[in-house]
């Protein structure tokens, strides 16, 4: 029997999301430093995001809908980290084989938190 998740680190998808924010974080510290005020912090800020925004959901399953308006701002947050990371493989600041490794990882978390989004009832805490 599989034991129940207790809290919001033990979710696959959030501990993906957050692997795939570190990477985004050690891989833009190659970036130049007049894009640390812009693409730089704009990048860290999404992927990271999508993490806070899991965790915020985990907290608020007691209603349905906010649980859900949470990961969808967690999808939000994943596709505009990908949009970031096409700016940076156009501007020569990411390799485009190592771009396409990362955006596939939040191909994979998109679709791990649509899924939830989609069928929110087993992550929802049972009214007693």
């Amino acid at each position: 029997m599989r034991k129940p998740i207790r809290s919001h680190t033990e979710l696959r998808v959030y501990r993906h999301a957050f692997e795939s924010a570190m990477k985004l974080f050690r891989t833009s510290k190659n970036f130049p430093i007049e894009e640390r005020y812009s693409l730089t912090d704009q990048v860290r800020r999404s992927s990271r995001s999508v993490c806070s925004n899991i965790a915020e959901a985990w907290r608020k399953r007691r209603y349905d809908a906010a649980f859900v308006a949470k990961l969808n701002d967690a999808e939000a947050e994943a596709s505009e980290t990908q949009t970031w990371i096409d700016f940076a493989v156009e501007c020569g600041y990411l390799d485009k084989t190592d771009s396409e490794s990362i955006r596939s990882e939040y191909d994979i978390i998109l679709g791990q938190i649509v899924s939830m989004i989609r069928n929110p009832d087993p992550w929802l805490l049972k009214r007693t």
